[in-house]
């Protein structure tokens, strides 16, 4: 074999591994809770810390148990505050410094890829993308106004109907990577 053709090969090889890891879905994550069950697929290639750090909480099972703390018909659901696993916490849903893991991000990954469409999950913070934590949120209807100022780090891609039906305290059974 030639080296003209043995780089043909070699061209041909890597372009296709390339074009491979491009199609490379992200994790998906897989959401149970008190009204049924949804899954949304991730975008680390545009959004690499956040998603990194919604995965990890995930899987040491900080969503488990935690109630919806804010539900807009029309607009969104969200959750990620430890705090509503107590009833009796309602009035501080969602509010203040402890609100959240207490690790922030600490960097705003905001893409004009990826906007707040119906479907969209996002990450909440309170006044700074770079201060994004553990709140996510799923719009229920586009959202053109939160573009460019909320990551959006995936989309639902299984059981869609579903966070539509969310009233605020219902609860977050359980979330888990789908491997």
């Amino acid at each position: 074999m030639s080296w003209h053709a043995l780089l043909t090969i070699a061209l041909v090889s890597c372009a296709a591994m390339l074009a491979a890891q491009a199609n490379v879905a992200g994790p998906v994550i897989v959401v149970e809770t008190s009204k049924g069950t949804f899954a949304f697929e991730t975008y680390p290639r545009e959004a690499p810390k956040t998603v990194a750090h919604v995965v990890a909480l995930v899987r040491r099972g900080f969503y488990d148990g935690q109630r919806v703390h804010r539900a807009v018909p029309g607009f969104l659901v969200q959750w990620g505050d430890p705090r509503s696993r107590d009833a009796g916490r309602d009035g501080e849903w969602g509010r203040g410094p402890d609100a959240s893991s207490g690790k922030p991000i600490g960097a705003a990954e905001i893409s004009k890829k990826h906007l707040n469409v119906a479907g969209a999950v996002g990450m909440a913070h309170p006044g700074s993308p770079a201060a994004a934590d553990s709140q996510l949120y799923v719009t229920l209807a586009k959202r053109a106004d939160l573009d460019g100022y909320y990551t959006v780090i995936g989309r639902v891609i299984s059981g869609a109907d579903v966070p539509a039906t969310i009233e605020r305290g219902d609860v977050i059974t359980r979330m888990y990577v789908r491997e």
